[in-house]
């Protein structure tokens, strides 16, 4: 599955990936570099650390350039016009309850569930996208099934 970014979102994912692949790669090879001069490589701290940032980096490289690869690129500005879209924010409904909650769509970069971020992928979020105020959605839970109303959106958007 690939993942739904914004140009935007693959231009911040690929500023990261030359920063680690040009700087920060010299920067972790010079500090492992002075560490194993101290000597002796298996009781060296130092070394050991510098290592493990490394391979460190090298994970989140590799973590970096799939997501640029694998990602579905969507238009940032006008997804879709004639209802939710990235970026709004939402007050939703559930089902049997009175409480109105705010969220706000976003791509899969952006996603904080604890700041009620919840990403256009999401079982919640994939079910919104697109409708419009007053819809009634199911939403598939590990938990069961729970159905939200679409109370208002305040757009980003003009």
């Amino acid at each position: 599955m690939n993942n739904k970014l914004t140009k935007k979102d693959i231009e911040e994912l690929q500023k990261e990936f030359d920063y680690r692949k040009g700087p920060l790669t010299m920067e972790i090879a010079h500090e492992k570099m002075i560490a194993a001069a101290h000597g002796d490589r298996s009781e060296n701290a130092e070394y050991k650390a510098a290592k493990s940032n490394m391979y460190d980096n090298y994970r989140r490289m590799g973590y970096l350039m799939k997501m640029i690869r694998s990602a579905e690129v969507i238009d940032d500005v006008i997804v879709n016009t004639q209802g939710a879209n990235i970026g709004d924010k939402l007050l939703v409904k559930f089902e049997g309850s009175e409480d109105i909650e705010e969220i706000e769509l976003v791509t899969t970069l952006k996603v904080d569930i604890f700041n009620n971020k919840f990403s256009i992928e999401s079982p919640i979020g994939s079910v919104l996208f697109g409708r419009t105020i007053g819809s009634i959605v199911e939403v598939e839970s590990p938990d069961g099934n729970y159905k939200i109303e679409l109370v208002n959106i305040h757009c980003v958007h003009p």
